[in-house]
């Protein structure tokens, strides 16, 4: 078996572990079973959540068994880690809905065939099934009061607006999984993010009380990023797998405007690119920061994990054809639209406003004024053709799909107008 301990450890993953000599042992002896659990807390995954989905992977692809668990009950509950208020409780349809979602996420980056096939499981198949009398006989009682107070995500709480008993259980159904995955699957090892640290380790305890046996924890490290602003975050929210709630164009963006102190950290965290070669792209960010090969390859590695390699062949063109090194009329209308809403936009009723003026609406030059001296200067662009008359008025012909006109300032400045 491949020691994927020394494999976390050099890409600067690991957080926590049990006990990692442990650990190692079992590894080694051959494929044990491990899981990493995921709550509908929305409709979508997020990258937050993908660095956890890798190091899953990453051990299917070591020869281990994994388990991807997601929060059919948990959902309906909440997790108080990491939150300073009490969560909103999502109805059973909305849970339903999101859980089916997430599942489709979760399964495209597990292999569910060969020697060690995937599982795909929902705790609320044996959670639905306890009663409140055997959920405090047969599981609460092996949880005492004095330790689960203690834990970081309940005094974090109780020291401010505190918390209700309904997220003060959420350990135990946590545990409960574990205990569960366990004695279904044979399941000896349960990953997650940092934070989760204490609801594992709860799980960990119920087994050796219950079943009289040792089971392991591994946590990975939170991302973080070295500007101070928070990991997986844009001006427009969180960035999610589904294309629906952020379009590959902008989940291409994000990983290419990944900045020069970051960007090997996430290679090694989210791509399944060797040593090799992310030392050779460690050496490019330092011998050529401008050329931005490490970020290209962060992006494209990426964006055709999660989106696919049709989408990312749709989303380079789009960047390219943006700053005029391709064709903008070439783009599909919902690549081209997605690729809008990331720059600066106007939105205007019908034709007939000189461009200038659109110029100037857009947020490209801050004045009528400047944008005729844009236009004086041979700077001024509209789908990537150089405007030279300062009284230009676009026509019907110059819209893109009926309604859109690419705007450009200069190489690098590009907006939008969406013609209503």
């Amino acid at each position: 078996m491949t020691d994927i301990l020394d494999e976390f450890d050099w890409r600067d993953v690991t957080a926590q572990t049990t006990d990692a000599d442990a650990l190692r042992a079992a590894l080694a002896e051959g494929p044990i079973t491990v899981y990493a659990g995921f709550d509908p807390t929305a409709p979508s995954l997020h990258v937050g959540n993908l660095a956890t989905l890798l190091i899953l992977t990453r051990f299917q692809r070591a020869g281990h068994r994994p388990i991807g668990l997601v929060g059919g009950a948990t959902g309906l509950i909440g997790d108080p880690s990491g939150r300073s208020t009490e969560r909103a409780l999502n109805s059973e349809d909305v849970v339903r809905e999101w859980v089916a979602r997430i599942r489709v996420q979760v399964e495209r980056f597990l292999s569910f065939s060969g020697d060690n096939a995937a599982t795909l499981v929902s705790n609320l198949d044996w959670t639905a099934e306890l009663s409140a009398i055997d959920f405090l006989r047969d599981i609460g009682k092996h949880f005492p009061v004095n330790r689960m107070l203690a834990r970081e995500s309940v005094s974090a709480r109780l020291a401010g607006e505190g918390l209700s008993y309904t997220e003060f259980s959420y350990q135990i159904l946590q545990a409960n999984d574990y205990l569960e995955l366990f004695r279904r699957h044979g399941c000896t090892l349960q990953i997650g993010g940092s934070d989760q640290w204490g609801n594992i380790i709860a799980g960990v305890d119920l087994i050796r009380r219950v079943e009289g046996a040792h089971a392991h924890v591994f946590t990975g490290k939170l991302i973080t990023k070295s500007d101070g602003t928070k990991f997986g975050k844009t001006a427009g929210g969180a960035v999610w797998l589904d294309p629906a709630l952020t379009s590959p164009y902008a989940f291409y963006q994000y990983w290419l405007n990944a900045d020069d102190r970051d960007v090997v950290r996430f290679l090694k965290v989210f791509t399944f690119r060797t040593r090799e070669e992310i030392e050779e792209l460690e050496k490019a960010v330092a011998d050529r920061p401008f050329a931005r090969e490490a970020q290209r390859t962060l992006a494209e590695d990426l964006t055709t994990m999660v989106h696919g390699a049709d989408e990312l062949a749709r989303v380079v063109a789009a960047s390219r054809a943006l700053f005029g090194q391709g064709s903008i009329a070439d783009l599909d209308e919902a690549t081209l639209a997605s690729a809008l809403s990331e720059v600066p936009r106007a939105e205007v009723t019908g034709l007939g406003r000189p461009y200038i003026d659109l110029l100037a609406e857009s947020g490209l030059a801050k004045s009528k004024s400047e944008a005729r001296r844009a236009v004086k200067e041979g700077g001024a662009y509209l789908n990537n053709t150089k405007i030279t008359d300062e009284d230009y008025v676009p026509t019907a012909d110059d819209l893109l799909h009926g309604r859109f006109l690419v705007l450009r300032r200069g190489k690098r400045t590009i907006g939008g107008v969406e013609i209503s």
